[in-house]
């Protein structure tokens, strides 16, 4: 593998943070793609379609998030709920003078770019998640449920019950924590696995998804940065469940799942109840889908924005 040059970024101020913002193709006056990356990861996860959704006629912006990189970190963990992510995206295009614009996540990246459709239904034109599905509020707060479901070592549990604890092995290791957990299956944790398995395994499973030039791009972001700051993300999940209660839950965008055939990130249960006109794709990869299947993820990409008139 082969490091892929990756435009240079920007500070783009939105509201009182940010972000640091990677951008090609304006000049070609077509429709806004925005490429919303996970944990933990960067804008340059974008590297591979970057260049061949350019080259397609799109405008592409790719973000990194609050939490990452050179974009803002705030210290306070509210800072992270759903209203301020989504709001970084809305006021990115408010910025770039973008009325809408498909939004393409993956990981947290795809649970944002689902709840945006849900906040702000006007900007976001069609929607395309990789690895996490929509998911269902409940009548349960999603912390609280997934601590009945898998008890308390469930590391969503554990990064909202125990804060620093995490963050401080992550830290000590960022290079090891991330060559671990950059893997193809059966690398990848299982829901029970906690973040600090992975930190502290000394042989780890599976191959490496990037090359080592690629890895450092990481490695050298978050060793910056630690992880606080990403991990925050994961802190929000109850106060997300308690601002999402009045809001329709129905996704009404069209949509595109694609799923990691041996992900351990659980597939959508009755996805098209709450997002009527969604087409789901499974590839045979892990968790990591677009840099594990970087040409079927482009392809499937520029097919799908064809399909609805996204051109």
């Amino acid at each position: 593998m082969t490091q892929i040059p990756f435009p240079p970024s920007t500070l783009v101020p939105v509201g009182r943070v940010e972000l640091e913002v990677h951008e090609a193709g304006r000049e070609n006056g077509g429709p806004a793609v925005v490429l919303c990356h996970g944990f933990p990861e960067l804008a340059y996860s974008w590297r591979h379609q970057l260049p061949a959704l350019v080259a397609a006629g799109y405008h592409v912006i790719v973000p990194t998030q609050r939490g990452c990189g050179r974009s803002s970190r705030p210290t306070d963990v509210e800072a992270y709920d759903v209203t301020r992510l989504t709001g970084d995206l809305v006021g990115l295009l408010d910025h770039l003078g973008i009325e809408d614009a498909t939004f393409v996540g993956h990981d947290w990246g795809a649970m944002l770019v689902w709840w945006l459709a849900l906040l702000h239904p006007q900007r976001v034109r069609s929607v395309v998640a990789l690895s996490v599905p929509y998911v269902e509020r409940g009548d349960v707060p999603w912390v609280e449920a997934m601590a009945t479901w898998f008890g308390d070592e469930h590391y969503f549990v554990h990064l909202d019950r125990r804060p620093g604890v995490a963050d401080a092995v992550l830290d000590a290791d960022p290079a090891r924590f991330l060559r671990n957990l950059y893997r193809t299956p059966p690398a990848s944790p299982t829901p029970g696995m906690m973040l600090l398995d992975v930190a502290r395994d000394e042989h780890p499973r599976g191959e490496p998804v990037m090359s080592d030039a690629d890895l450092a791009v990481y490695v050298d972001a978050f060793r910056r940065t630690g992880f606080t700051g990403a991990l925050s993300w994961y802190r929000n999940l109850d106060r997300d469940w308690q601002l999402l209660a009045d809001v329709d839950p129905v996704v009404r965008q069209p949509a595109l799942m694609v799923y990691g055939a041996q992900d351990t990130v659980v597939r959508g249960q009755d996805l098209a109840r709450y997002v009527p006109h969604v087409e789901e794709v499974t590839l045979d990869c892990g968790h990591w889908v677009q840099q594990e299947r970087p040409e079927e993820v482009t392809r499937l990409l520029l097919e799908w924005l064809g399909r609805q008139g996204v051109a």
